[in-house]
């Protein structure tokens, strides 16, 4: 049988890692899909720049749009990142008849809806395993492997770098700067690192696992999104004191009134499994209606890890290529007509407890006129700890952690603490997650 065919968009770190591990599993992938896999060309921007992988009969071009007219190839994978030009290249490739392989969440999670719509007109597959949690294999386990199930959360560390940074400044103490610069010479945060930090490359991933978890379009607008920024060590170590440790989480609920979406830090609790989720690797823990919590765990990104993640989507493909369009798992696990239009939650409804750090004067009566405060909102403290004061200090730090409440309210309590005049007006505020999946803050 003829040998499936690929070209690659982009030969840099995933490209070269799919180039090698395609030519050191040769045997092992024929054995599972009954034909060859083989790399006739490839997209870079630099033909002369030396690879980490052989391009020996491979034929290099410049421009995307080469590899996708090119008659010798069957499915085009798409490593180039970014929205564009990626997307054109994609789109041009569905339009030609030609299957497609995606590791670019960004893509997916902001054209996916048009992307696989052109997929289903032109009878052609878009695998995407690869644009979520790296080596994970977390697509696939939401399209198929828990497809039996009710998905009722789902709760992640699904960026590296955000873990790496929080980790080292739990373990090591180090300031937030100084643990984000040992990323960036450990090769785990781009030179700019804002779309990791601020939060937007997991709520690009979080987009995605819920679009596949609920049944719902891609919405990236509807994510309330919080990068790790503003985590000081001051926090750090006020959660530690408390039993928790920082996490950036991605998190995907369903409630009554519709379904809470959501990136930002979390302290949960040290003991909890996803607390020992160190450096750079990733989790997703999930809870089904039918099989409870599975946590799903491993590298989120990496040139190999990643391209494991590839070469699944080419398996599935090549395994595919003799069915008929409509025998295939859709691409977002529903059947394209049974996408519901359920109820996205405004961030004013989301509903968590809140760790709270704020500067009040040291002197009597300031505790009991902050917790009236709260009082009056209905708001209830669970816990309260005082720092001693700096010698000559006339403001201390003064750390609550709330019971569950809703961010609306939670904010128009704070608008009148702020008004108190023994409380300064900046005051840190992070969620805190129960991680127990038989507590629910849904007041319904």
């Amino acid at each position: 049988m003829r040998a499936i065919r690929i070209g690659l968009l982009g030969l840099g770190t995933v490209g070269g890692g799919t180039v090698r591990l395609l030519h050191r599993n040769r045997a092992e992938l024929q054995r599972r899909v009954g034909r060859a896999i083989t790399v006739c060309c490839a997209a870079v921007r630099d033909p002369q720049r030396q690879r980490t992988c052989s391009t020996a009969g491979i034929r290099l071009y410049t421009d995307p749009l080469e590899v996708v007219r090119d008659p010798d190839v069957d499915v085009v994978v798409e490593l180039m990142g970014g929205v564009e030009p990626a997307g054109a290249a994609v789109q041009a490739a569905m339009e030609s008849g030609k299957h497609v392989v995606t590791a670019n969440k960004a893509l997916i999670a902001e054209r996916g809806n048009e992307l696989f719509d052109a997929a289903r007109r032109h009878a052609v597959m878009i695998g995407f395993e690869a644009a979520v949690a790296g080596g994970i294999p977390i697509v696939k386990v939401l399209r198929e492997g828990l497809a039996g199930n009710r998905i009722e959360s789902l709760v992640g560390i699904i960026n590296g770098t955000c873990n790496y940074v929080l980790d080292a400044m739990d373990q090591e103490g180090a300031d937030f700067d100084v643990a984000l610069q040992a990323a960036q010479r450990c090769g785990y945060a781009e030179a700019d690192p804002r779309t990791d930090v601020e939060g937007t490359d997991a709520a690009h991933k979080l987009t995605i696992l819920a679009a596949l978890a609920y049944g719902i379009p891609l919405q990236l607008s509807r994510v309330h999104c919080e990068g790790i920024t503003a985590i000081s060590p001051v926090d750090i170590a006020c959660a530690r004191e408390l039993g928790y440790c920082i996490k950036h989480l991605g998190v995907a609920r369903r409630r009554e009134d519709g379904i809470e979406l959501r990136v930002h830090p979390a302290l949960i609790p040290r003991r909890h499994i996803l607390a020992s989720v160190r450096g750079v690797m990733n989790a997703v823990l999930l809870c089904g209606n039918a099989v409870g919590d599975t946590l799903y765990y491993g590298p989120g990104a990496g040139a190999e890890p990643t391209a494991s993640a590839v070469l699944a989507d080419l398996l599935d493909i090549a395994r595919a290529m003799s069915a008929r369009a409509g025998q295939q798992v859709p691409s977002l696990a529903f059947q394209p007509d049974a996408l519901l239009d359920t109820p996205i939650l405004s961030a004013s409804m989301m509903r968590t407890g809140y760790y709270l750090r704020m500067q009040v004067e040291d002197k009597p009566g300031v505790l009991a006129r902050v917790a009236g405060s709260f009082g009056e909102s209905g708001i209830s403290i669970q816990a309260v700890q005082q720092k001693g004061a700096e010698p000559g200090a006339r403001r201390v730090a003064l750390v609550l952690l709330t019971q569950c409440v809703a961010q609306g309210d939670l904010e128009q309590a704070l608008v009148r603490i702020r008004k108190l005049d023994v409380v300064d007006r900046a005051i840190v505020r992070i969620r805190i997650e129960s991680m127990d999946s038989a507590v629910s803050c849904d007041p319904g």
